[in-house]
């Protein structure tokens, strides 16, 4: 399937907009579960990171 950009801009601004309108009816329950989302995003990222940045190598500067 082969969506043009167009149509990309369009789906993304639909999802935003139902977003909001569910967010502001239940801001409350997203809200309690905000300090799970945290936490569950810290072992995400080690496990999604990646780690070709690191250079592990012993320099002798």
């Amino acid at each position: 399937m082969n969506l043009s950009r167009t149509g990309l801009l369009m789906a993304a601004s639909l999802i935003i907009v139902i977003a909001f309108f569910i967010l502001r009816e239940h801001w409350a329950h997203a809200l309690g579960l905000a300090p799970y989302l945290l936490l569950l995003a810290c072992p995400l990222m080690h496990l999604f990171h990646g780690h070709g940045g690191h250079d592990h190598k012993d320099r002798s500067d």
